[in-house]
């Protein structure tokens, strides 16, 4: 099948400042939210200088970008489009999530799992299907 006509426009934005393309994370974002995936990073994730400042809404940002279907650093763009900042806090540019990440050692790979499993554990409790779904496993 062929399409039976040229291109209207040779590249699209997304700049309409009162919409949100990736809807669906306003749920998954308040679930993050409600099992302390902020708090968690805060209390677990210690990452040195102005890099580590924030790194709950840093971690959170993270997870919505890749949730969004962010597969690279410059894909997190996608959460400062449209009307995401009126939406979420926290909509940090994309060169600030490289530059921490790009702060992390192996130690804080290990606390980022700390965080991760203490996650996955709060999950089980506030969603009970969930902890059906991965056979009831508990971690710590």
């Amino acid at each position: 099948m062929l399409v039976s006509h040229t291109r209207a426009a040779v590249s699209v934005s997304f700049d309409e400042e009162n919409l949100v393309s990736p809807t669906g994370l306003v749920p998954v974002m308040r679930l993050a939210e409600d099992v302390g995936l902020h708090s968690l990073a805060d209390e677990w994730l210690s990452v040195p200088t102005d890099k580590g400042a924030n790194a709950g809404l840093k971690v959170a940002a993270l997870v919505a970008g890749m949730v969004a279907g962010a597969d690279s650093i410059d894909d997190m763009a996608v959460l400062r489009h449209g009307g995401m900042k009126k939406i979420f806090k926290g909509c940090y540019a994309p060169s600030t999530l490289g530059s921490f990440l790009r702060s992390f050692t192996f130690g804080h790979v290990k606390q980022l799992d700390a965080v991760a499993s203490r996650f996955l554990t709060g999950l089980a409790r506030t969603v009970p299907l969930f902890g059906a779904v991965t056979g009831g496993l508990h971690f710590c």
